[in-house]
């Protein structure tokens, strides 16, 4: 979305049916990434998300903005290297406020667990455009090597997931994934959990 997006907006709609869809399809965790947004835009789109996840196992996060996060009622919130510490925001919402982490390295995971995160989103672990700017790709060695190191603390692996690797992400010791090109298509939503549910079953 962009800053000039307001509620009326077709791409608000289209987020919030995006977003119902996946809680049908059972995905647990769903992060509002919304950069652009005007603070106002942001948290009447997370009141409407936290709505449609009410009543369900699904969570909703919102990036970065820990304060509309609360406000709305969200789970919680997703830092980025450039946020605010973990730990500071542990310090000011309290012990139930969900905290995920985006990290890409092995240090950078401990310090968010350290930091007293309840998770970590770790990567690129495969090549993709969108992370170019961190890297090449650690591959699944450096995942399992990851994920070994702090477990049971969960790692979820970004960047370049695909269908095609998601099982191989699982069986490396993550416990989860994330990614934005995997979950944009509402047909593939119910593909993604029930291959989940079938790998942990």
């Amino acid at each position: 979305m962009q800053s000039t997006t307001t509620r009326s907006s077709k791409e608000f709609a289209q987020l919030l049916n995006l977003i119902e869809s996946a809680v049908a399809a059972g995905i647990n965790l769903i992060q509002i990434r919304e950069k652009e947004l005007p603070a106002l835009v942001l948290y009447d789109l997370a009141l409407r998300a936290v709505a449609l996840t009410k009543k369900s196992a699904t969570q909703l996060l919102l990036n970065d903005r820990a304060d509309v996060a609360a406000a709305a009622g969200a789970a919680g919130v997703h830092l980025t290297a450039r946020s605010i510490a973990s730990a500071t925001i542990r310090n000011h919402f309290g012990t139930h406020f969900l905290i995920g982490v985006s990290t890409h390295s092995l240090a950078e995971v401990r310090e968010a667990r350290d930091g007293q995160a309840d998770f970590v989103v770790f990567g690129p672990v495969f090549e993709t455009t969108s992370k170019q700017g961190y890297g090449p790709p650690t591959g699944l060695a450096t995942l399992r090597e990851v994920a070994h190191n702090v477990s049971p603390f969960p790692v979820l692996a970004l960047g370049g997931v695909a269908f095609e690797n998601l099982k191989d992400c699982l069986r490396a010791g993550a416990a989860g994934f994330a990614g934005i090109g995997l979950f944009a298509r509402t047909d593939d939503l119910e593909k993604i959990g029930h291959l989940v549910r079938n790998e942990r079953a």
